[in-house]
């Protein structure tokens, strides 16, 4: 099996980097690009604010280095995309690093190819939330720690807990708990009783508590020291309690108001698109490693590695226990769901076991490959009809990997085609349907106007959106204010609303001009009717921009 190629990861990273000239999405991307501009434009790094409000869930991480970021490269897709697109970058190489420590150069390109290929990596560069910088620091601290406990350099031991406590202030004391999940479920199976009492451990976990002062402080400041400070509906709200506990544990426990209730499956249900195409070469994968690990009577030799699926299976039943969980939850796991198959497809590849898994699942991987291609095949002939030069470089493309399929000898073939595939896929889905789509996202199409035509935010006044309208502050670079009723729009000259407010709007006596109307969908909540075209007409709303006379 020959190694991945370097230029194949400088192509991703391009393709990743594509996907800047996506708009934010929302909710949460666009919530998440407008605190951060806001940010930036107050310079208040201690205290996190969204459009003036008291913010307490997410930590503050993603807020400062995209606001950072903003103050280089400006308010702008780039400037809050650019930094979580390096933290992927990063995932795929700490992944590599991970996995070449245990099964060597050729297995750790593949497994950094695999979670570089799988749709929730691609996802999470288009659509940019907490988690991509999270699963990047996390898989880094493990990394670093594994490379530690092998070397003795304390540099890594030290880094490796630096990564914890940014992982931490990412998204909380999850990056700290996965980690442990890893290293425990590891040295339990092979009794390394040593690895759970070091003293270097000491001057390491000061460190992170060193690194989360500043956050502390802030959160201290806000809060705590505010108990008449209405958040989340309630008063008397300590930060620190809610970053430490409520925010993570306070989910298993009950004590989190947040609750939808799904049961121990979601999450997996959500792999079998957010994993694809390799999950059905890494559940068998999973069976596998855990059938060995029973067969060995629950324990594993010195030179073996429970870390990857250890890491994987632990940090799914905690948040499978969650009262409240979102399909992007598990992505943290992802860079050790691509080790483990990156371990099968080698066994498969070249040491030639499960030949009769591998007849089977050669064909069964074409097939869904092929199918994947088709799928975006309608999806820019039919679905959003694109440039002709872009079909024409879809059918391309499409014959090249059907040649490589039927009549080109490959070695490792299954592994090639299937991330041939998905790349093939994406490059359609960021560059054509993404593009296409977010032209129904009001927020974005609306801000951007106001802002190209230099009209201020005291003059614009939003009634009845039916649209979350997370993105319009952040395209217009400006905070722009509701009102409850047509006669409170007093001498502001633009208004935005939809078919409820212009209806409103019409009935009131107010003359007016439409300066921008158009379509609008929830994107972010695609349905069938909407991707129709015969049908969609049905499903869309309609947004006006006036001007009062």
């Amino acid at each position: 099996m020959p190694k991945v190629p370097f230029w194949v990861f400088i192509f991703i990273a391009i393709l990743y980097f594509s996907a800047i000239h996506v708009d934010t999405m929302d909710v949460d991307a666009s919530q998440y690009a407008e605190m951060s501009r806001e940010m930036m434009k107050n310079g208040d790094y201690l205290h996190v604010y969204d459009r003036g409000l008291e913010y307490l869930d997410k930590p503050p991480f993603l807020f400062w280095v995209s606001a950072t970021s903003m103050k280089f490269f400006g308010v702008n897709n780039f400037g809050y995309k650019f930094p979580s697109i390096l933290f992927a970058l990063l995932a795929l190489y700490a992944t590599y690093r991970l996995a070449k420590v245990f099964y060597g150069e050729v297995t750790g390109r593949m497994a950094a190819l695999v979670l570089a290929t799988c749709q929730g990596m691609f996802l999470m560069t288009n659509d940019v939330r907490c988690d991509t910088i999270l699963m990047s620091w996390v898989i880094t601290a493990v990394w670093l720690i594994q490379e530690w406990l092998i070397n003795k350099k304390l540099l890594y031991l030290f880094t490796g807990f630096a990564a914890i406590a940014f992982g931490m202030m990412t998204k909380g004391p999850l990056a700290l708990m996965v980690p442990v999940f890893c290293f425990v479920s590891d040295w339990i199976l092979k009794r390394q009783w040593r690895n759970f009492f070091r003293p270097a451990y000491i001057p390491g976990i000061i460190l992170i508590a060193v690194l989360l002062v500043p956050m502390s402080i802030g959160l201290y400041q806000q809060f705590d020291l505010h108990p008449e400070k209405l958040v989340n509906g309630k008063h008397g709200v300590s930060g620190l309690r809610f970053f430490y506990w409520s925010q993570s544990f306070g989910r298993i426990t009950g004590e989190s108001p947040w609750k939808n209730d799904v049961d121990i499956s979601f999450l997996l249900v959500n792999m079998l698109w957010s994993f694809l195409p390799w999950i059905f070469l890494f559940v068998p994968a999973l069976v596998i490693n855990i059938a060995g690990m029973v067969k060995q009577k629950f324990r594993i030799e010195p030179q073996q590695e429970w870390l990857s699926t250890g890491g994987f299976l632990i940090t799914y039943l905690a948040l499978g226990c969650s009262s409240y969980q979102l399909p992007h939850y598990i992505f943290i796991a992802y860079p050790f769901a691509a080790i483990v198959t990156a371990k099968l497809l080698w066994d498969i590849i070249e040491g030639e076991n499960y030949k009769g898994f591998m007849r089977i699942m050669q064909p069964f991987q074409v097939t869904i490959s092929v199918l994947l291609m088709m799928a975006v095949g309608i999806l820019i002939i039919y679905v959003f009809p694109q440039h002709p030069l872009v079909i024409g470089v879809w059918v391309v493309l499409f014959i090249m990997w059907l040649y490589l399929a039927f009549k080109k000898p490959l070695k490792g073939k299954i592994f090639w085609l299937t991330a041939g595939a998905i790349i093939i896929v994406n490059i359609f889905l960021t560059n054509a349907v993404y593009t296409t789509l977010l032209k129904y996202q009001v927020g974005s199409q609306v801000g951007r106007y106001l802002y190209k035509s230099n009209i201020p935010a005291s003059a614009v006044a939003v009634y009845k959106p039916e649209d979350p309208l997370n993105s319009l502050d952040f395209y217009a670079k400006t905070e722009i204010h509701g009102i409850d009723t047509i006669t409170a729009i007093k001498g502001r000259k633009y208004l935005l609303t939809m078919d409820r407010g212009f209806a409103d709007l019409k009935q009131s006596g107010l003359t007016y001009d439409i300066v921008k109307q158009g379509d609008f969908f929830k994107v972010s909540e695609l349905t069938g009717p909407f991707l129709n075209p015969r049908t969609r007409g049905k499903e869309v709303k309609k947004y006006y921009l006036v001007k009062l006379r």
